[in-house]
């Protein structure tokens, strides 16, 4: 089975490295960085000039694009050249109706489709421990899963189409609330003399310990902004939570107040750093401009 990958980012060079690593037939690769191609045909891919010639060659086609009209466009593209013989899986992070809408033109052709985006970031990605959330047929889910095992090591299946995005939207969104809350606290802590240090230490003793705090407080105390998630794909994110809840009329104002904090950072022109950058906006680094 020759395997595809469309998309070289910052989380699809490593997913499609691993791919190349561990599978047993051809895996092919596109991504207009050609650099990025290059880099992979240097472990063992085959590089394409093009999407359309990663979707002939391939019998399962990964996509890993930045957002919905990414997404849209590459399978409009690649409609012609699919038939029943094709597996398309992508593991973009979008709108949960788009990939549905994707979804329903890639099956009017005769193939497969699955929403499969990831969490966790660059480091896991490396490593192969990616979590995956499957939106697909369950006949499907067997069938593909062997092969985002490569990529990652807890895969669930959460529905069909879509439901993989629903999921995904839903831990970026409570991440985000959870980033939020232990910026203020520290912040709070800080100023009455406790060191980061300190402050996650003793988080760590009660019911307030949490995973972010817990990979991330000595990156916030040493002020590292370099990037394995940026701010600009959450933001993005909870533009997209924000649309969901619309759509079930339902409010989260926590969630409201996370993509405020977010809102401010790309408006002072830091979305290309990592989304724990946000801590400056919620200390006042912004506060005077």
């Amino acid at each position: 089975m020759k395997i595809g990958f469309i998309g070289l980012g910052i989380m699809g060079e490593s997913m499609c490295e691993n791919i190349v690593k561990k599978h047993n037939d051809e895996v092919y690769c596109s991504d207009l960085n050609k650099n990025q191609v290059n880099k992979l045909v240097a472990i063992g891919a085959k590089g394409c000039e093009n999407n359309i010639d990663v979707a002939r060659h391939s019998d399962v086609i990964i996509t890993m694009v930045p957002k919905s009209e990414h997404v849209k466009a590459v399978y409009t593209e690649l409609l012609p050249y699919l038939d029943s013989s094709k597996i398309c899986i992508d593991m973009s992070t979008i709108d949960p109706s788009v990939s549905i809408e994707v979804s329903k033109l890639v099956k009017a052709k005769g193939a497969q489709f699955i929403d499969a985006p990831v969490v966790k970031s660059k480091p896991a990605a490396i490593a192969g421990k990616l979590g995956i959330y499957v939106g697909c047929e369950e006949k499907m889910y067997e069938v593909v899963k062997p092969i985002l095992s490569y990529m990652g090591e807890n895969i669930i299946r959460m529905g069909e189409n879509g439901m993989g995005l629903v999921m995904k939207i839903c831990h970026n969104t409570l991440v985000s609330e959870i980033q939020n809350g232990v910026n203020e606290t520290i912040n709070l802590a800080n100023k009455y003399g406790v060191s980061t240090e300190d402050f996650a230490k003793a988080i760590s003793y009660g019911g307030g310990q949490n995973f972010y705090l817990d990979g991330q407080w000595k990156n916030l105390e040493q002020e590292n902004w370099s990037t394995a998630f940026s701010i600009e794909n959450m933001h993005k994110d909870l533009g997209i939570c924000m649309n969901m809840a619309r759509e079930k009329n339902f409010s989260m104002p926590g969630a409201e107040n996370a993509k405020k904090v977010y809102d401010k950072c790309m408006e002072n022109g830091i979305g290309k750093e990592d989304f724990r950058a946000t801590f400056k906006k919620v200390r006042g680094d912004f506060d005077a401009k």
